[in-house]
């Protein structure tokens, strides 16, 4: 990425400084100063949008839901003490 916003700099500097200062320079080629300027911007757009298509896109990333955990219910007996033996429900998911 670097490498390419380097080259475009560098082409866009040469292109700077080979054009002559002048205005006339477009007259004498058939170019109007609003041609010019409509030329440029749309290659600013077409420079912009290449370098907005070289960056590398993520893989998709697909999700699965996740497992169902199997639960069940256990009935043990249990001693209170105090109180003495006691039905009590546990919840047991694997």
């Amino acid at each position: 990425m670097k490498k390419l916003c380097l080259a475009a700099l560098a082409l866009a500097t040469a292109a700077t400084l080979s054009t002559p200062a002048s205005a006339g320079w477009y007259y004498r080629r058939g170019w109007s100063p609003g041609a010019a300027a409509a030329v440029g911007v749309l290659g600013g757009v077409a420079v912009g949008a290449a370098i907005a298509n070289a960056r590398p896109r993520p893989a998709p990333v697909y999700l699965a839901p996740p497992p169902e955990a199997e639960c069940y219910v256990e009935r043990r007996r249990v001693w209170v003490p105090g109180w003495g033996w006691e039905m009590r429900r546990r919840t047991i998911c694997e």
